[in-house]
């Protein structure tokens, strides 16, 4: 990418955000809260798949633990590249609106696997979860809203990817559910990136520190955490 991988701020909206791109601006004075203990319960998350999506989710999930065994402990580039291929191929892009009824739905990593379906927040949030999950540190891992054109043409549409990070300055490799192959985000001149976040902070303009809370700041992601936490991820 020409310019520097630090997203600027941006309202939330996937629909309304590119049209008002002042809508998210950030206090310097807001702090940094703890993130909840992981309490990582795959029984209750049994329980949670097969109550809402039966025997088919189930299976799913079952496939999801096998791969978390399989890659405990590997390489990090192994981790990355199984994670993106997993939920890029068990579940489908489709819009919130045919799936939830809803504009702007983010799923918890079980909706999405359950329902096989799922938009680009749903694909970058069960990535950054599951690569959580096998021990990839939260600091290396950003969710990041981007501007995506589409084609040779001049359209943008919003979109969401996942950052790796090998260090907090370093430029991010980018999981994305549109490309199969993970690259420097360099190499996607498609993508102009506006804002990052993940459980422990929000990132905006050229700022290399997080200035906000992003479960302040961000009601979808706030209410993402707490269905998962319902479900048993955390």
């Amino acid at each position: 990418m020409p310019a520097p991988f630090n997203p600027s701020p941006f309202k939330l909206s996937r629909r309304q955000f590119l049209a008002t791109a002042g809508a998210l601006l950030l206090g310097s004075g807001l702090g940094i809260h703890p993130t909840p203990a992981v309490a990582f319960d795959p029984q209750r998350l049994r329980q949670s798949m097969q109550q809402a999506y039966g025997q088919a989710g189930l299976a799913v999930l079952e496939e999801w633990f096998a791969m978390l065994e399989r890659l405990r402990g590997q390489d990090v580039q192994m981790q990355l590249r199984e994670v993106n291929d997993f939920f890029n191929r068990r579940i489908r892009w489709v819009d919130d609106m045919v799936v939830w009824g809803e504009e702007d739905y983010w799923a918890t990593p079980l909706e999405a696997m359950g329902n096989g379906r799922g938009d680009c927040e749903d694909y970058s949030i069960a990535k950054y979860i599951t690569l959580k999950q096998l021990g990839v540190p939260g600091e290396r891992l950003r969710m990041i809203y981007v501007r995506a054109r589409i084609g040779r043409s001049q359209i943008t549409q919003a979109h969401m990817v996942l950052g790796y990070y090998s260090t907090p300055n370093a430029e991010p490799l980018v999981l994305d559910n549109i490309a199969p192959s993970i690259t420097p985000a360099s190499q996607r001149s498609d993508l102009d990136p506006l804002f990052s976040f993940n459980s422990e902070g929000l990132w905006a303009g050229g700022s290399s520190e997080s200035r906000a809370d992003p479960l302040a700041r961000l009601s979808r992601w706030r209410g993402v955490l707490e269905r998962m936490q319902s479900q048993g991820f955390i």
